[in-house]
């Protein structure tokens, strides 16, 4: 991904227009650059944002949100270790991490919209990669300035409306209000309350002094904060914080020196001391401790964050109780089993239309324009029509035959340029879209996927050629014309944006072929189907990936898919030696499902292998890389269904607790910070009391070609085992090696399937039973 400059970033993301349209007689407003929820038919974005931060914003669906009133912007930091779906919750299922059921901020917000009648309530939900502000904040210096400038970059996409902003958060999430109020003097009058959910680790009296002079410039302004007494807490043990470290002790010293400032009406019962100062616009309650337990998730749960939002307003109280039972439970969504949402931003306000981009860019080279053409989509300057993907719902089949039910989100039309009422589709070249579907969390489609997306088609229409004269066809005007002809046709068969179109371009694909060692830095191209639902061009990757036509199109899909029900990572798929089938129809899984190769990340292990460790162990050996951190090591009883993955380090791959005479099936991915390496093929090992196998399997078969599914190995295994014969295993590159040495092997059964050439070692003629298959 491209770096950004921060203040370039905040000039470039500014505000979308909001757009209102009347159906049924009921006034729903659609929220442009937003997404729908399947939950509560909530408008949701989600976003990254530089300096490792996520936004995700929810907004009350269409049907909700009144345009008639302001927005309440409630900036929800999340607490250490989180993540943003689990901060908003779910119904728990067995198996579920328990982070899925420790706040509910999803339901505690739909309860508060259907209490509040005076303003639209947007939550907000901040993450970053560290997982934690208190750590965030101190890998950047100019943490304030960072965080300035991202309220005011959330701020800007209401700007059609009125807004207020709410600081609250949890746990260390406090650190991100805090570090707000370092880059202000005095806290903006656009701040309305604040709210510390057990998250004022950070308090000073420096804070405070702020605080103080922000409550008192407005009536309106609300500070509330809840804490336990964490002084007394244990954990096996042994106290959770120090006896200065804790929320309890810093709310206490929080209003022991606002007591200077203000009158406090203090109350104490068998649960809870409570402070209220300025008729309630100051409320702090902490909750005792007797039995020492910890409560720091406990208080949010139990209505914190409803509690915070309505404390010292008529509401407080109103059909819940902080502190009590759970009164948002009908709003607990039932899963967080989709994927995420593709993060464009919104359109700028002030973006220029397709139209004045294409004349800007019809004279420069191919480099300027797609630079130009980079900036323009990175900032969100896309149609709104492309934003809302289709949903396509299929069944496919693996390497192995077996069925897949596949959910995945489309664009409707091809990427390009503008607003609806004047855009223009733009062909580019394959560095430059990787880039963008990076940035967007987006993929582009393989040849499968593209005939798949031509039969779901609700639009076809006829391909639009133009005989070539010189290069006219790499010109923009002739992009510009093909777009004009496309439209015309468009609107003659009656088709409508956003509705699901093909037929129009040859699209740029994923595929075996980008590594193609004779055809390095190519471009893929398929598609563009005609009316009986042939495709013109086949797989093809001739052009060099500096080319571009005015038939090439960009049509992204979402990397994140349902793959029977589970949310499944479109790259980690092709790279599977079994699963790949499900999207693919090349031969075999990809080494590389992208036009950008990662430098840094670890090669796919070839030369290892399997061998008896004892009665409940399997080592793996293999061959040392400096560049790898871990092994994930997968384990399967069939070698088809595999679990979930194992984390050895490169010193110690030693797999325990296994079966003793039970067959395992193994493959593995190389670790280190930069990312993992595709699967290796599957090998087996069966753990034994003897340590001295005399049966050697070595998978030989492994050139991409069809129908090899990478584990043929589970035939050979079950047969030796049936047979009573203790096995290691082998790839042939552990062979040619040295790491396995086949004169110590009485069998050596040796898998080669359409291998051309039987691999030449001398050691290998010396075996009294050796098996070529």
């Amino acid at each position: 991904m491209r770096k950004i400059n921060v203040f370039t970033f905040f000039l470039i993301l500014i505000p979308f227009i909001i757009t209102n349209t009347s159906l049924s007689q009921t006034n729903y407003t659609r929220l442009s650059g937003f997404q729908n929820s399947p939950y509560f038919e909530e408008q949701i974005l989600s976003l990254n944002y530089p300096n490792e931060i996520k936004i995700h914003i929810n907004a009350p669906s269409p049907a909700m949100f009144n345009p008639d009133k302001p927005i309440s912007i409630a900036l929800f930091a999340l607490p250490n270790g989180n993540t943003t779906e689990q901060t908003i919750g779910k119904i728990m299922e067995p198996g579920d991490d328990w982070h899925f059921d420790i706040q509910h901020i999803g339901a505690q917000t739909r309860f508060l919209r259907n209490h509040l009648t005076e303003s639209n309530l947007v939550t907000v939900y901040l993450e970053n990669e560290q997982k934690s502000w208190p750590t965030w904040k101190a890998k950047y210096s100019n943490h304030d300035e960072i965080i300035k400038g991202l309220v005011d970059y959330i701020r800007s996409i209401f700007n059609e409306y009125e807004s207020t902003v709410i600081l609250t958060g949890h746990s260390g999430g406090g650190r991100f209000s805090f570090s707000f109020m370092d880059a202000y003097s005095e806290i903006p009058t656009f701040v309305k309350r604040i709210s510390f959910l057990d998250s004022n680790y950070g308090y000073e009296h420096t804070y405070g002094d702020k605080m103080i002079n922000w409550l008192n410039s407005s009536s309106d302004n609300f500070l509330s904060v809840f804490a336990y007494n964490d002084s007394v807490a244990l954990y096996n043990g042994a106290p959770v914080v120090s006896a200065t470290g804790g929320t309890w002790y810093r709310s206490r010293l929080m209003k022991n020196y606002m007591s200077s400032f203000y009158t406090f009406t203090d109350s104490e019962d068998t649960e809870f001391i409570k402070y209220e100062a300025l008729n309630g616009r100051i409320k702090i309650i902490l909750k005792k401790n007797p039995q020492q337990l910890i409560l720091h998730t406990v208080q949010v749960e139990r209505n914190g964050f409803i509690q915070g939002m309505v404390s010292g307003t008529e509401l407080e109280g109103v059909d819940y109780n902080y502190y009590g039972e759970r009164a948002y439970s009908q709003y607990i969504q039932k899963s967080i089993n989709a994927p995420e949402q593709l993060k464009i931003p919104p359109r700028p306000l002030d973006a220029i239309t397709g139209s004045q981009f294409m004349n800007s860019v019809s004279n420069l080279s191919f480099e300027d324009r797609e630079n130009r053409i980079y900036d323009e989509i990175s900032k969100g300057n896309i149609p709104d029509f492309l934003r809302s993907l289709t949903k396509i719902e299929t069944t496919f089949n693996d390497a192995n035959g077996v069925n897949h039910s596949v959910i995945y989100e489309v664009m409707p039309d091809y990427l390009a340029i503008g607003s609806n009422e004047d855009f223009c589709r733009i062909p580019m070249g394959p560095i430059t879209a990787q880039k963008l579907a990076d940035l967007f969390g987006a993929a582009m489609p393989t040849s499968k996927i593209v005939d798949n997306i031509y039969a779901n088609c609700v639009t076809k229409l006829a391909p639009q050629f133009y005989t070539p004269v010189g290069n006219e066809n790499e010109l923009v005007a002739k992009f510009v014309l093909h777009n004009k002809d496309i439209e015309e046709q468009r609107i003659s068969k009656g088709g409508e944006l956003g509705q699901l179109t093909g037929g129009i371009k040859k699209d740029i694909i994923l595929s075996n072929k980008i590594v193609d060692p004779t055809r390095t830095h190519h471009v893929v191209i398929y598609g563009w189907h005609q009316l009986n639902g042939s495709p013109i061009q086949p797989v093809y990757n001739g052009h060099i990936n500096t080319y571009v036509d005015y038939s090439h199109g960009i049509r992204f899909i979402n990397s994140q898919m349902l793959i029977d029900s589970v949310v499944t990572d479109y790259k980690n798929i092709l790279t599977d030696g079994v699963l790949y089938k499900i999207l693919s129809n090349e031969t075999g899984a990809m080494e590389q499902p992208s036009y950008l190769k990662v430098d840094g990340i670890p090669e796919t292990p070839k030369s290892f292998g399997v061998i008896n460790s004892g009665a409940d162990e399997l080592k793996i050996v293999l061959t040392e890389d400096s560049n790898v951190e871990s092994y994930k090591v997968f384990l399967s009883n069939d070698g088809i269904n595999f679990n979930d993955a194992i984390s050895l380090n490169p010193d110690n791959l030693i797999i325990t607790s296994l079966t003793e005479d039970n067959i395992y099936y193994i493959k593995l991915k190389a670790i280190n910070q930069v990312g993992e390496s595709p699967y290796t093929e599957v090998l087996a090992g069966v753990p034994s009391s003897d340590l001295k196998l005399n049966s050697l399997i070595v998978n030989g078969f492994d050139r991409a070609s069809e129908g090899n599914t990478y584990n043929f190995i589970r035939q050979h295994a079950s047969t030796l085992n049936a047979n009573l014969q203790g096995f290691n295993s082998a790839t042939n590159e552990a062979i040619i090696d040295g790491i396995f040495n086949l004169n110590n092997y009485f069998i050596v059964d040796y898998i080669l399937g359409e291998e051309s050439t039987v691999m030449k070692h001398s050691a290998m003629w010396n075996k009294q039973l050796f098996l070529i298959t």
